[in-house]
């Protein structure tokens, strides 16, 4: 039985890898841990897959997964929990940002005080004010919106999970920044935080822009509409019909009125095509409907689509 397996996933980070491999193997032999190293080349350019395949050679602990492509790193933590077989699952990142001499306390809370997930908390960080400034705003928004509230910093690399938890949620399209949000909705909601030591980049610059927020922002909202309306659509889109078509229906009743109040007194009234009341009723009773609806079975379809977690893997280990 393995106790932890490390899931690294990664993109041009050959400088660090050497590094990164002698320091877990130390931490893990000095507490007597067995052990997986889990290294998935997200489509690096460098020489990182073959410094790994280097680093399996010398250590039979180390395995790697190359996709032929970039693919993010939702992807790659898909495959990277799909291999695992360690009791307890870490997750950090390859750019030595991220500490391995936690491991041991990552560990000990999910075994001995029954965490289900636990979440590193970078309370002192090395990033730029252009990086931390968003985040901060980030994180409290996904704290009012996921209800988990104890959570300071949900994209945080450094995690450490029960093996049930990894392989009964599914990390897709960018979704490893709601992971401890995806666990609560699987029925995992003993979800507890570290405090972490972050440290400062040693090696080459973050792969990561400021559209991550955009996109991180949209993907909350995708996230909180599926875990609150996904199984209950009506709940959602049958207020929102109902809601336009009375709208819709008083501009009818509107531009009827008008036109027999004209009738019956000799005046003349202009066509009902001419009044603004006739375009309201048709945006409202039929635009409005069909653009709420049509979002709602695109996410329905990109949910249940066999194509969403199928990634071209070039090479295991």
């Amino acid at each position: 039985m393995t106790d932890i397996s490390v899931v690294i996933p990664l993109y041009n980070e050959e400088e660090s890898l050497p590094e990164l491999h002698e320091w877990i193997k130390r931490v893990m032999d000095e507490n007597h841990f067995t052990y997986e190293i889990i290294f998935v080349s997200d489509g690096s350019r460098d020489r990182s897959w073959d410094i790994i395949e280097e680093l399996a050679h010398q250590n039979p602990c180390v395995h790697g997964i190359k996709f032929r492509r970039n693919h993010g790193k939702s992807p790659a933590l898909y495959h990277g929990f799909a291999r695992a077989q360690g009791e307890v699952v870490i997750t950090m990142d390859a750019d030595l940002q991220d500490s391995p001499d936690e491991i041991p306390e990552l560990y000990r809370m999910i075994t001995e005080e029954g965490y289900d997930l636990v979440s590193g908390y970078k309370q002192k960080r090395y990033d730029p004010l252009s990086k931390t400034l968003p985040t901060k705003l980030f994180n409290a928004t996904a704290r009012r919106v996921s209800g988990i509230k104890n959570l300071h910093d949900f994209n945080c690399g450094l995690k450490a999970y029960r093996k049930d938890v990894v392989k009964n949620i599914e990390v897709y399209g960018e979704m490893h920044r709601y992971i401890p949000y995806l666990a609560k909705n699987a029925g995992f909601d003993k979800i507890g935080e570290k405090v972490v030591h972050h440290q400062a980049r040693k090696y080459g610059k973050t792969k990561f822009g400021l559209n991550r927020f955009v996109n991180g922002y949209l993907d909350l909202l995708s996230l909180w509409f599926l875990s609150s309306f996904g199984k209950q659509p009506m709940h959602v889109f049958g207020f929102i019909g109902t809601l336009m078509f009375l709208v819709g229906f008083i501009a009818v009743i509107v531009v009827g009125a008008l036109k027999l109040w004209a009738l019956t007194h000799g005046h003349h009234y202009i066509l009902v095509t001419q009044s603004p009341y006739f375009y309201i009723a048709l945006t409202m009773m039929l635009l409005g409907t069909q653009l709420f609806v049509a979002g709602f079975l695109g996410e329905m379809i990109s949910r249940n689509s066999s194509e969403r977690n199928k990634y071209q893997v070039e090479k295991e280990i």
